[in-house]
């Protein structure tokens, strides 16, 4: 049974046929007994942050889908707890959270670059044993995170990453088609 911590990296089957995590990968952040949250990594939200906020309306900032939940909300992860005060430690060099208005002065400053801090809309979230039961089902393969693959700047390759990264079978899935019938 895999035991579901903040730092597990959730890497979509290659045939899930769920719109919202269809080749995804997920980074969980929490997990308690009536559920668990994360942010799909890969998956550009089709407006940036400048867009969506006015503080950020000066910054060229790219904005991702963190998944179906609350879209009306922004988050971030990031990897300067030198400089953002209030984050939550996932695991090693990966935070969540902090002080946003901080986040602005400091990017506006040139303190912090794309390559620290990664925004998202909305989140990912199981309710109690939900997620549990995904992972019976094998809706999803489990890794550890690593902040080079969570603020990798080329995103449409962390899926393919994440499953390469574990080799064997799982490398080969990297190149499965999107839709087997039509190879």
């Amino acid at each position: 049974m895999i035991h579901i911590t903040p730092g597990l990296l959730l890497i979509s089957d290659p045939f899930l046929k769920d719109a919202n995590f269809s080749r995804s990968v997920v980074l969980i952040c929490d997990h308690q007994s009536e559920g668990s949250f994360g942010f799909v990594l890969n998956k550009l939200y089709e407006h940036k942050l400048s867009d969506m906020l006015k503080t950020f309306d000066d910054i060229d900032f790219p904005l991702f889908y963190g998944g179906p939940v609350q879209t009306n909300t922004i988050h971030f992860l990031h990897k300067r707890p030198d400089l953002i005060e209030g984050g939550n430690k996932i695991i090693e060099n990966i935070y969540w959270g902090g002080d946003f208005d901080e986040v602005a002065i400091l990017i506006k400053e040139n303190k912090i670059s794309k390559s620290d801090i990664r925004f998202f809309i909305g989140y990912s979230g199981w309710g109690e044993g939900q997620l549990k039961d995904e992972l019976r089902t094998k809706s999803w393969i489990t890794r550890n995170a690593n902040s080079s693959l969570v603020f990798n700047s080329s995103v449409d390759d962390i899926w393919g990453s994440a499953l390469k990264d574990l080799g064997g079978e799982y490398a080969q899935m990297a190149n499965y088609p999107l839709d087997p019938q039509l190879n």
